[in-house]
């Protein structure tokens, strides 16, 4: 088949057409020839053309009597659009801009009218056209705010003015900026006509060679600024004329385009791809720094960007990305989250407990952006980190869902907003509720799936019980109460009323080190009620919230020092059996895994070594740190829960070869790869893990140093198997 039928084939496929349902032809030939440039594809040969047809003739300008008047004495001008290519007005057309018009007559980019002007009395006076506006432009897109996903999806409600001519033997006062008006008055709906889409902006370059704009200016167009000069090496100065009140307002609507709908790679080249494939960057150039950047801090989790990037060349890419404004923490880790959607559907019941952390900055006191912890001392610095992560109910780690990150205003250092007549949206604990609502988004794409919201005594708000009252189908909340909030139920305090209920039954459960007490095993008598919150004051008109409760306490003689071990759960999630209200403590039990993930954090990747200007670039390497550390502690806990995997499912082929040669100290590896437990613990071994009886497996700190040992062996593997490994970068299965 020809090229028109290859392209036109596959619009149909992709769907790929204008609002008026027309293929866009165009521009998947574009696309075809810039793939078969790099090999991609090999497209049908070219149609030769016909040598013994005959030379198309140079259009030839109607002939125009000399005018000098008035504009007064023209009559009627009237401005039209050409309506069809082979019609006597379109050869006009293209006469006069060919004679006349020092670009020509074409061809013109995209979509397109073209329009005579007419005097009633005189004849022709000129000519001009619309035509599909610049896809990038630096100044017109901070003119109008744009954001680039904004800019992609509304670039087609941009015109621009490709052509204007007055021709030169008409000598009429006030006519150029006449016609502009009289152009722009009928072009938003000669265009809709045409096109299904009404502009509401347009734009034009004018040469400050040859022309100043006057009659744009007089016209009220607004000159904005200068185009780069790149095609030859004259900028030319960028005039737009609003053709709607609220342009600015509809070209910077965001695109819904909501989590699980973003393209991700079907067949991903390795776990960089498979984490961020889904981001939101057009520029293939900022993925692939992407994917580079976090494979090489996943290599080195512990050093610094200059040697974990492998040079200077390698860092100041890195440094470069950081600092791009289209590079944010949010845009990498919902990439990153998209890709946890997959592997959440696979359970019936994820857990997904929030936090909230410190970042120490201390070591970059000059860094801009940053707060002050409260603290005594007036020298630290930091970022407050508030996250979501994805559990099993084992404790493996499946993504990461949400994350807020901000500085406290040094002003406000030592104040609580604790009056009630705050409202939350002005304080920090809203950070909950925008968790809860981003963990909604994903329970309605997880419909076989049951979410639970998980957070300490620091998130019983009632707010909070509120939002997931009013979202029955949304994901279940599971709460630790906090005793100072006076929490009423049937009037009397919720512990007094849980204190007079039966022990339904007994839990052993382990708990881990908190400070210095030790982590021990120990015995937990449970109690559970159905009960209804009673509103605060600030909401005494609303009905109560109805929840259940599970009361734990430490049975005596387990106690070791202090207070005994006690819990108030709240929930949302029916508890109606002893079975379920030990569920519900397990689920609860599993919220130290984020505490978990937190120390992980800031020890392996040395956050403190992040050496970036502004707290904004922080934020953005925090994302790509974030995403590096949940796979080591995913890693880790994977080992523990399917062991009997191979090793391939984390491993590249080169990694597990490197691997066994360097523990077996063999130049040739096995021909298997060894099972998923067992590449663990040989990672960890190089990492300083004695594999001891009771030392138990190895824990995501040794992993760190083992796999930074792994990255190097792994070099070295590669340059001496050169001849008979070609493709020493191919990934496993």
């Amino acid at each position: 088949m020809s090229r028109r039928e290859l392209s036109r084939q596959v619009c149909d496929l992709l769907n790929w057409r204008f609002a008026d349902g027309r293929f866009k032809d165009m521009s998947c030939r574009k696309a075809l020839l810039a793939l078969g440039r790099r090999g991609v594809l090999d497209l049908p040969q070219k149609k030769q053309p016909d040598t013994l047809a005959k030379p198309r003739r140079r259009p030839e300008s109607p002939e125009i009597p000399a005018i000098q008047c008035e504009l007064a004495q023209l009559g009627e001008v009237t401005v039209f659009p050409v309506t069809s290519r082979y019609s006597k007005a379109s050869r006009d057309w293209q006469g006069m801009m060919a004679t006349h018009h020092y670009l020509g007559g074409g061809p013109l980019c995209g979509a397109q009218i073209r329009y005579l002007v007419k005097s009633s009395t005189h004849g022709y006076l000129g000519a001009l056209a619309f035509s599909s506006a610049a896809f990038a432009l630096k100044a017109r897109d901070t003119y109008i705010g744009w954001s680039e996903n904004a800019r992609r999806a509304n670039i087609g409600m941009v015109v621009g003015n490709s052509r204007f001519l007055i021709l030169p033997m008409v000598k009429v006062l006030h006519l150029a900026s006449h016609v502009l008006s009289l152009a722009l008055a009928r072009l938003p709906d000669d265009w809709l006509a045409r096109y299904h889409m009404r502009p509401v902006l347009v734009e034009t370059f004018v040469d400050p060679g040859r022309f100043r704009g006057i009659c744009y200016k007089a016209a009220n167009w607004k000159r904005i600024g200068e185009t780069a000069g790149r095609r030859d090496g004259q900028p030319k100065t960028i005039w737009v004329y609003p053709l709607a009140k609220n342009w600015q307002i509809m070209l910077c609507k965001e695109p819904r385009v909501g989590l699980g709908e973003a393209p991700r790679p079907e067949v991903p080249a390795h776990w960089a791809e498979e984490e961020f494939g889904g981001v939101g960057l057009h520029d293939s150039r900022l993925k692939e720094r992407l994917y580079r950047i976090g494979q090489a801090f996943y290599n080195r989790p512990q050093a610094n960007i200059p040697e974990a990037c492998g040079g200077k060349a390698g860092a100041m890419g890195a440094y470069r990305f950081f600092s791009n404004p289209k590079v944010t923490m949010d845009v990498v880790l919902t990439a990153h989250t998209e890709a946890a959607l997959d592997r959440i559907k696979q359970y019936k019941v994820v857990l997904a407990p929030q936090d909230t952390t410190t970042l120490n900055y201390s070591t970059h006191p000059m860094t801009d952006g940053l707060g002050p912890i409260n603290s005594t001392s007036d020298m630290l610095v930091e970022l407050l980190l508030h996250d979501t992560l994805a559990f099993t109910e084992d404790g493996t780690p499946l993504g990461i869902l949400d994350a807020q990150c901000w500085a406290r205003d040094p002003e406000d250092r030592g104040k609580r907003h604790r009056r009630h007549d705050v409202p939350i949206e002005q304080k920090e604990s809203m950070k909950w509720l925008r968790s809860y609502q981003k963990v909604a988004q994903l329970q309605a794409l997880c419909p076989d799936t049951r979410l639970v919201s998980i957070g300490d005594r620091e998130s019983d708000i009632y707010e909070l019980f509120r939002m997931a009252a009013e979202n029955p189908s949304g994901p279940g909340l599971l709460v630790r109460a906090e005793r100072t909030r006076q929490r009423k139920v049937e009037q009397e305090l919720l512990w007094e009323f849980m204190s007079k209920r039966e022990v339904a039954g007994a839990l052993e459960l382990h708990i881990p080190h908190s400070g210095s007490r030790k982590a021990r095993d120990t015995w937990l008598n449970i109690r559970f009620a159905e009960v209804a919150l009673t509103p605060p004051k600030r909401y005494e008109s609303e009905s109560p919230i109805r929840v259940w409760a599970v009361h734990v306490l430490e049975q005596e003689g387990y106690q070791v020092g202090g207070a005994p071990v006690e819990w108030m759960l709240l929930t949302t999630v029916a508890v109606e059996t002893f079975e379920d209200a030990r569920k519900r403590v397990e689920w609860y039990s599993g919220r130290w895994g984020i505490e978990v993930y937190h120390r992980v954090l800031k020890s392996g990747c040395r956050l403190k070594d992040r050496q970036l200007h502004t707290a904004d670039r922080l934020e953005a390497c925090l994302g790509v740190d974030m995403v590096v550390a949940w796979r080591i502690y995913h890693m880790t806990m994977l080992g523990r829960e399917v062991p009997d995997v191979p090793c391939t499912v984390f491993f590249k082929d080169v990694e597990w070869k490197a691997l066994c040669c360097y523990m077996y100290k063999k130049r040739v590896p096995p021909d298997e790869p060894p099972l998923l437990r067992k590449a663990i613990y040989m990672v960890g071994a190089i990492g300083g893990h004695l594999g001891r009886k009771g030392d138990g497996p190895p824990g995501t700190q040794t992993l760190w140093r083992g796999l930074q040992r792994l990255d190097t062996a792994t070099e070295m593997y590669m340059i001496f198997t050169q001849d008979d490994n070609p493709h020493p970068h191919q990934s496993g299965p």
